[in-house]
């Protein structure tokens, strides 16, 4: 019997504006069995509000804030664990910079200690002269996933791995990424779902998703 289940939500849940066919049920099958739940994003942009706001949105009701976990959350823990008060130049969208504030990052562009890059759908020519010059000058390259493109209505549109690719490009560091469940802090993690040895996990495709940087 399953004791958890952590979800992907691109692709699973929604694509794009759009609730893909049974979430619905499936989300209030899990809330009426009382089956403790997480769904993941690599949508840095977003904060679990606005994902909860969202779903709202689509007809799926009855979730929490504690019901999500993103790539910007993922990002954020880890960092703290490697580096308390960093300095962090970000290419990306609210949601990355919030959590970053959260865990007392300050954004610079005064020699940064790190690059993090997430999807943007603002990035810029001078943005990636910033990163390039940060990156050569010693600040770590920290992508918050490898996707190269997010599925959205009608098909799919560069997603964070295509910026990545050019900054790589550009200096020819790259970031190393592993699976993201794992890198969500454990206790984190149990306070929301609590420990069980059985725990489903569902996602788009193996590839792409649930990643995070490592050292």
């Amino acid at each position: 019997m399953i004791k958890s289940i952590i979800s992907d939500m691109d692709g699973v849940i929604y694509r794009g504006k759009q609730m893909i066919p049974g979430a619905d049920t499936f989300v209030q099958k899990l809330l009426s069995a009382n089956v403790p739940f997480l769904f993941l994003t690599n949508n840095a942009s977003q904060t679990p509000l606005d994902l909860k706001l969202k779903v709202e949105s689509l007809g799926i009701h009855g979730l929490t804030e504690d019901n999500f976990i993103t790539s910007a959350m993922a990002t954020a823990m880890f960092l703290r664990s490697q580096k308390e008060g960093a300095k962090v130049y970000v290419i990306g969208g609210g949601g990355l910079i919030n959590e970053l504030y959260n865990v007392g990052f300050s954004m610079s562009e005064s020699n940064p200690d790190y690059v993090v890059v997430a999807k943007s759908t603002t990035f810029s020519f001078e943005q990636l002269k910033k990163a390039v010059h940060f990156i050569d000058h010693g600040a770590k390259f920290i992508g918050t996933n490898p996707d190269m493109i997010d599925p959205v209505e009608g098909g799919y549109e560069p997603a964070a791995g295509t910026i990545l690719a050019a900054i790589s490009a550009a200096t020819g560091k790259k970031t190393v990424y592993r699976r993201q469940a794992e890198c969500i802090n454990d206790d984190d993690r149990q306070s929301k779902i609590g420990r069980s040895s059985r725990r489903m996990l569902d996602g788009r495709r193996p590839d792409g998703h649930r990643y995070c940087w490592r050292p």
